[in-house]
């Protein structure tokens, strides 16, 4: 039986594509999405890229069986690889891509399934994890974290100003009876936080749950060490793209990408632009971060938050000295 996909519309599409197409001219290019979700920008790939075979990674395995079927018509142009972003080299089995792909954050589907306990609006298990079938739950990480690590989570992945009230009424309530659902969740966060700061700034829930969703699935941790990875995977003249969507996400990425845009050479030592670029790993596509225009804000709510970085190889990155 045909799953039902619920599709969304994939974020800056056509910007993502364009910002990808000249890595594709080439023979049979190949590209990786390292975060594949339910295929939509790879379908959009796939259709303006005749040529093009995509590895589709994700560590979510109900996303990749939606992304399979979805992706079916295609045929061997997509090839299926569960695991998580920072393991392209494995899935590329010792080949080099054109381009890669990377659309970070939690997908639509994750959030639309109530039971994956990702949305502070319904009660259900305190799971969230991107992969249910390993690792420690939400529930399982705030039965045995300490209270000053909980604050740290917090404050650091959630900009919680009142972490501290947070984590003292976690505490005290898991002292009592152990926390499981969402629901409990949320009511700790609305008891904790004061009413007045309850009533602006949006659903008092959402930097609670940001934090803890980050912390449960290593996102960070993962990132560092996936965008050095995509970028030692790329051959030279190939391009990585991409989309974050909070601010610690693309603090990682805009310091890599300078790191590598950066040649290092000494002041008042004469160069020309051409000894400059020789000494650059990477040539950067986009001027900073760029954001979703208007009109597609306003279409897809989801790109709002958005903040998309690319860059070209232009040396391998085994030989970058950072």
């Amino acid at each position: 039986m045909a799953m039902e996909v619920p599709l969304h519309k994939p974020v800056m599409l056509d910007r993502c594509l364009d910002l990808l197409a000249p890595a594709f001219e080439v023979s049979n290019p190949l590209m990786v999405d390292a975060t594949v979700g339910l295929g939509g920008h790879t379908e959009g790939a796939l259709k303006r890229f005749p040529q093009l075979t995509v590895i589709g990674i994700d560590r979510d395995p109900s996303a990749l069986a939606y992304a399979s079927e979805r992706l079916a018509p295609f045929g061997d142009r997509f090839i299926p690889f569960q695991g998580t972003y920072d393991q392209i080299p494995l899935a590329l089995d010792d080949r080099l891509a054109n381009g890669i792909l990377m659309d970070l954050g939690v997908s639509s589907m994750q959030l639309d399934e109530v039971e994956r306990g990702f949305s502070y609006a319904h009660d259900a298990p305190l799971d969230m994890r991107m992969d249910p079938t390993s690792g420690e739950s939400a529930a399982e990480l705030l039965a045995r974290v300490e209270r000053g690590e909980l604050v740290r989570i917090l404050r650091r992945y959630g900009d919680e100003k009142f972490a501290p009230r947070i984590a003292d009424l976690v505490i005290r309530t898991r002292s009592v009876t152990p926390l499981t659902t969402t629901g409990q969740l949320v009511e700790i966060i609305r008891s904790a936080i004061p009413a007045a700061a309850r009533r602006t700034g949006g659903n008092p829930a959402k930097r609670t749950f940001q934090a803890i969703r980050i912390a449960v699935n290593d996102e960070l941790g993962i990132l560092e060490a996936a965008v050095p990875a995509a970028l030692a995977s790329l051959t030279v003249g190939g391009r990585l793209v991409v989309e974050s969507y909070q601010s610690l996400e693309d603090r990682i990425i805009k310091e890599i990408f300078r790191e590598g845009s950066d040649p290092h050479v000494p002041a008042g030592l004469p160069m020309t632009a051409s000894d400059l670029d020789k000494l650059r790993s990477l040539r950067l596509l986009t001027k900073g971060a760029e954001r979703a225009p208007a009109e597609e804000a306003a279409q897809n709510p989801r790109s709002i938050p958005v903040r998309l970085r690319a860059a070209e190889l232009l040396t391998p990155w085994r030989n970058h000295v950072s």
